[in-house]
């Protein structure tokens, strides 16, 4: 498809290219709008609308000038990560300096792993008593103080509710503990 636009270079509209790319090229004309809006949509073909028709070219000397800028971009990046790479490498070098494998550095690391699973020992034994930090014992005061008001609220509401169905129906305490399931010891907690 791309030959016809660099080999005649000229504009096309798409029943144009549709005679061409079948009689030429052996493209099926079924199949040319598909091929085309591809190559528009690559940006290797453009297209523009003048009144009520589209038409299509491609001139060869956009595709070198495309080529050329995308060549550059990529040897831009493969400098850039030319450079990346020695100054990893030589970040690497400066790190192993003093890094010597030797019996002290060995002793060091020895040491230093030991006292990492002490350390980690010791946070496990914390975590298991973690119930008796006084922080997390004052929170559970807080929140045992904010359920007990919850629930003396709501013992309030309830004797409120028996005392209103006393003067309304004019029923007995017991009946209506009875009826609705209510303890006879139901009173507020201290």
């Amino acid at each position: 498809m791309m030959e016809i636009f660099f080999e005649t270079k000229d504009v096309f509209q798409l029943k144009d290219i549709e005679k061409i790319a079948s009689k030429e090229k052996g493209i099926t004309s079924m199949s040319v709008k598909d091929i085309l809006q591809s190559l528009v949509d690559d940006g290797m073909v453009d297209t523009d609308r003048i009144g009520t028709s589209n038409y299509f070219w491609a001139f060869p000397s956009k595709a070198l000038h495309t080529r050329k800028r995308k060549l550059e971009e990529l040897q831009n990046q493969f400098s850039d990560y030319c450079q990346k790479k020695k100054d990893l490498e030589e970040s690497t070098k400066q790190s192993k300096i003093g890094r010597q494998d030797t019996a002290e550095r060995a002793a060091l690391i020895k040491e230093l792993r030991a006292l990492q699973q002490k350390k980690d020992h010791l946070k496990t034994e914390v975590d298991k008593y973690k119930e008796c930090d006084p922080d997390i014992v004052e929170e559970i005061r807080q929140a045992n103080k904010i359920a007990k008001e919850a629930a003396n609220r709501w013992t309030d509401n309830i004797f409120a509710v028996k005392s209103w169905a006393k003067r309304k129906f004019g029923f007995e305490d017991n009946k209506i503990d009875k009826t609705f399931g209510i303890p006879e010891d139901f009173d507020y907690i201290d």
